[in-house]
């Protein structure tokens, strides 16, 4: 069975969407996914995905930034349900921070491109608001990539998820490991 999200879209490709969107400096809509999940009770996984983007994609000290972010959105819900979450104020603020860092893959190309390639590893082997909201945003094209069920059943490939991602970066900043991506 697979978690979906309040209006009904797949848990996955909402949480690859978001990641993607923050890529590509898309703001609005990475915010809507983010919000998304928030709304369908996936707080906790937002945080840590931020957390993970922070690191994966953003150039520079970002991570600190989103943490603090977390530590607030952590301190207005002391003994809160989830369900009943406050503060998705922090959640907005942590992505256009990350929308509007610069971007670069050089953590996750150094442990893919670098360290896995040379062990001979294959790299191809707004609650209440949402919830009222009228309008379905339809999951775009790129966030169905290697990681998404329907990505791999297109045949997307780690090599194609490279090169894709990193050719979307916005705004770029150029990376040590950026010769490794065809």
């Amino acid at each position: 069975m697979e978690l979906s999200t309040i209006r009904n879209y797949k848990f996955s490709e909402v949480s690859s969407a978001m990641q993607k969107a923050i890529r590509r400096a898309d703001t609005q809509l990475a915010g809507y996914w983010a919000l998304e999940l928030w709304a369908s009770g996936f707080g906790n996984y937002v945080w840590k995905r931020l957390l993970t983007v922070s690191a994966e994609d953003c150039w520079g000290l970002i991570t600190a930034e989103v943490k603090a972010l977390h530590d607030s959105y952590l301190i207005v819900n002391d003994n809160v349900p989830a369900r009943k979450a406050k503060g998705r104020i922090f959640i907005s603020k942590a992505v256009i921070i990350l929308c509007a860092a610069k971007k670069s893959r050089d953590p996750d190309h150094l442990q893919n491109l670098v360290y896995d390639q040379l062990k001979g590893v294959d790299a191809d082997a707004l609650a209440d608001d949402l919830r009222n909201a009228p309008e379905y945003v339809p999951i775009p094209d790129y966030a169905f990539d290697c990681h998404t069920r329907k990505g791999k059943a297109s045949g997307a490939t780690k090599a194609q998820f490279f090169s894709a991602e990193h050719a979307a970066l916005q705004p770029f900043q150029p990376g040590l490991f950026d010769g490794l991506v065809e």
